[in-house]
């Protein structure tokens, strides 16, 4: 089992920063992979960023690409999505998954825990 608590959503205005955490706990060598989504409302959740906790390897969505970093802190199995340059299409429930194969990371069937989500409202 894995544990994922999410930290850090909030209100910003457009053009502030945020930055989100994931705590993981439990099994957490047994998932190589940590993603990043998100779900706006009536909308599908969709892939944000991945990296994986040996070598850093990242992934982004094309719509985050150039402002947001996706990073990790390994002695503290936690992972963060530094967001800057906000806008209001960034708002949505962000939630943290853990996954195993790389060759996948931005399909979320590739991710089996998830963490309970995090709010990032972004106001014009």
């Amino acid at each position: 089992q894995v544990q994922l608590v999410e930290s850090g959503g909030g209100l910003v205005q457009a053009g502030d920063s945020l930055s989100l955490s994931c705590a993981a706990s439990g099994r957490t060598f047994s998932r190589s992979i940590m993603g990043w989504f998100r779900q706006a409302p009536g909308k599908e959740r969709e892939f944000v960023a991945a990296i994986t906790w040996i070598g850093g390897n990242t992934l982004y969505a094309g719509s985050v690409k150039g402002r947001f970093t996706v990073s990790r802190d390994n002695a503290k199995s936690t992972v963060y999505l530094q967001m800057n340059s906000l806008k209001r299409e960034d708002t949505a429930v962000y939630y943290c998954a853990a996954g195993q194969t790389w060759a996948y990371a931005s399909s979320r069937n590739n991710y089996d825990y998830w963490g309970q989500g995090t709010q990032v409202t972004v106001s014009s």
